[in-house]
């Protein structure tokens, strides 16, 4: 089996090797399961008087002339004559090689699409090699790559790894789904036969894709059954509120200025039972936008310091961490202060003297609570009794991010209870899926006072009637938020970019003021900029979508959200929920443009159409889950394991029932071959599923 390349050797690397460790293809088993995207038909010859316009084909023929062309491009020009008719090979980039290989009265077979025209038929950088009169029996694969691995070097590559690849049975007898074996399936879609039904290969519906799909998803649930049996192994602390004195869970419950809603009481409840355990609690907190998921944090953690332990808080962005630290302070550090406890900050941009400050604190264990950045993490920073870490927005985050944060405690032989957070509701049939090893609480009931957003999908001629809307808002004493997808011009995308669009809104709207945002300003210009908008003097934030989450400003009532056409379904929800925070009627507008295309694509549209049709976070989930898959919901969970590649969860249902059933049979009857399994399917990679 090829060894994992440690980092200097890969130096040494070619360019096409050094490729196929980016694309992650170490492992023999990891060049079989690199399979081709589409197929091409190289098994047949067509006459090209046949071959009608616009169509991919196949020809042999004889070269009749091969000349360079001048003029404003050079360009090599290849005539060629199949005997049923002629045709002009036309090449834009060339080497001498071709020249060579398709000099006048070589015999080639050549591929590609053959385009009509006034100057006769052509076809432009087809593949060509010299006749042999053999053809190959299968089709050929053509493989997902980069511009550093050519097909052919990958299409070796694939067959050698295959060829070594061990692959032994680790089904146990009679459970497999179809009657392929995995050799046979593999061996199969890497070179399918010509007869084989184009649509199943396309659609993944024959029996040698339903192999693979029933091996991948039977690999996850093993890994995600194994983590959980393992957590079941591990020991937290127990973490309950005083009975001794006033307890801080208590004094913070009387302390809000608002009641908390049948939904944040019962997954409050939920957290309380857990953290009172000494198994590790392992929770994914998911609520819609605006439901109330910071003071469910801040509940849990005051039992976390009401037991004498700290509490970590880390968000994935500094205007996010430093929007929880405020709430926090306003309903914690009164509190605590009375029991000689702190709440600590860290970001990276903090001064040395600042960050050196909270360490100390930390370390010492009078700042009770840490929030922050993922500069949380980090090895310096050194808890002195870490009880409970909190991750909001989790898919945010690396895995490794989050393996780090539960290994502060590892020391001790324990390891922390985690609250992971979400606004983004994941879809039943995925949590069953991915997050079978997490326990899920749902607040399903937004606060009382929460108005309705008014949702329009304008058209981006119709800018200047935006703006106008834009104008009225400020005067009404309202804010407006302005969110544009780029920082700066790029030429492979005409969007507009936030630097220009705030100069534009700035010139037009003069006695506003107009402030700018996005990820490369400095900490310090970010939180001023905030802080202007924050405290109301700031009538309109032209941003990038660092706004994107945790930013609450109940005076904002317009979210205009230009090219929302790029945008995907879930951001677009959380930008939307960015207004509608405070009293006022709300509204969102999508801007959107279809450049030089007559009308938007199919997805662009059943987006925008799903944003109008529902405010519903659940239901904004389901709908993104049908048009784009899984990928927006797993975030990082992906950057561990590149899990489900060729499974599908809203058409393999079925197998993933099998897979679910047969876990927990191979773990407990037949643990070496689940062993085998895994490590076949996920290699090193099954640690990231623990987190």
């Amino acid at each position: 089996m090829t060894k994992t390349v440690p980092p200097a050797a890969s130096a040494k690397l070619s360019a096409p090797q050094r490729a196929l460790l980016k694309l992650d293809l170490q492992r023999d088993i990891d060049l079989a399961l690199h399979l081709p995207l589409r197929y091409e038909d190289e098994t047949r010859i067509v006459r090209l008087a046949d071959v009608r316009d616009g169509e991919v084909a196949q020809i042999e023929a004889t070269v009749q002339a091969c000349e360079v062309k001048l003029g404003p491009r050079r360009q090599l020009l290849v005539t060629v004559d199949d005997g049923s008719d002629t045709c002009t090979l036309r090449f834009f980039t060339f080497y001498p090689s071709h020249q060579k290989a398709l000099a006048p009265g070589a015999r080639v077979l050549v591929r590609g699409e053959v385009r009509g025209g006034f100057m006769g038929r052509t076809m432009l950088h087809p593949q060509f090699r010299a006749a042999t009169g053999e053809l190959p029996t299968a089709l050929t694969p053509i493989y997902p790559t980069t511009a550093a691995l050519p097909q052919n070097y990958l299409r070796r590559a694939v067959l050698a790894g295959l060829a070594r690849a061990e692959l032994r049975e680790t089904l146990p007898p009679g459970q497999s789904p179809v009657a392929w074996s995995l050799r046979q399936a593999l061996e199969f879609l890497h070179h399918p036969t010509p007869d084989v039904s184009v649509e199943a290969l396309a659609d993944r519906s024959h029996p040698a894709w339903q192999r693979l799909k029933a091996e991948e998803l039977l690999a996850q649930q093993l890994s995600q059954l194994t983590a959980q049996r393992e957590r079941g192994r591990l020991r937290a602390p127990v973490l309950q509120p005083r009975t001794d004195g006033p307890a801080l869970h208590a004094a913070l419950l009387q302390a809000l200025p608002f009641a908390l809603t049948g939904a944040q009481q019962r997954v409050v409840a939920e957290i309380t039972a857990d953290l009172a355990r000494a198994l590790p609690m392992h929770r994914l907190l998911q609520g819609d936008v605006g439901s109330g998921k910071t003071v469910v944090a801040a509940l849990a953690a005051a039992v976390c310091m009401d037991a004498g332990w700290q509490c970590a808080l880390m968000a994935p962005t500094e205007i996010l961490a430093e929007q929880h630290f405020r709430k926090l302070v306003g309903w914690l550090d009164p509190l605590l202060a009375a029991h000689g406890k702190r709440i600590a900050w860290l970001a990276g941009g903090q001064k040395k003297k600042e960050r050196d400050t909270m360490l100390a604190l930390i370390a010492s264990g009078e700042a009770a609570l840490v929030v922050g950045t993922h500069a949380v993490i980090q090895d310096k920073v050194q808890f002195q009794r870490l009880g409970l870490a909190v991750i909001d927005e989790q898919h945010r985050f690396g895995v490794a991010q989050r393996l780090a944060l539960r290994g502060k405690l590892a020391a001790e032989g324990q390891e922390p209870h985690l609250l992971m957070m979400s606004a983004t509701p994941i879809p039943r049939t995925l949590a069953m899926s991915y997050y079978a090893d997490l326990d899920v609480s749902t607040i399903d009931e937004l606060p009382p006072g929460r108005t309705p957003v008014l949702t329009r999908v304008v058209h981006d001629a119709r800018r200047d009637e935006v703006i106008e809307r834009i104008r009225g808002q400020i005067e009404e004493g309202r804010q407006v938020y302005w969110v544009c997808p780029l920082i700066e011009e790029s030429e492979a995308l005409d969007l507009a970019n936030a630097t220009a669009t705030h100069a534009a809104l700035a010139d037009v709207l003069p006695g506003v003021l107009v402030g700018l945002l996005h990820s490369r300003m400095a900490p310090a210009e970010k939180k001023a900029v905030m802080s202007l908008f924050t405290d109301g003097l700031m009538g309109l934030l032209v941003s990038t979508t660092v706004i994107e989450v945790g930013v609450d400003v109940p005076n904002a009532s317009l979210m205009v959200i230009e090219h929302a056409e790029r945008f995907g379904l879930s951001q677009l929800h959380q930008l939307r929920g960015r207004v509608g925070r405070g009293a006022a009627a709300s509204a969102c507008v999508l801007l959107f443009s279809t450049g030089d295309a007559p009308r938007l694509g199919q997805v662009a549209r059943e987006r925008l159409k799903a944003m109008v049709e529902t405010n519903d976070g659940f239901e904004i989930a389901r709908r993104d889950l049908e048009i784009r898959g899984p990928g927006e919901f797993l975030g990082a969970r992906q950057s561990g394991a590149a899990l489900l590649r060729f499974a599908d969860l809203s058409t393999d249902a079925e197998l993933l029932a099998w897979a679910r059933a047969l876990a927990p049979v191979m773990l407990d009857r037949y643990p070496e071959l689940a062993e085998r399994h895994v490590h076949r399917w996920l290699g090193g990679k099954a640690e990231f599923l623990k987190a």
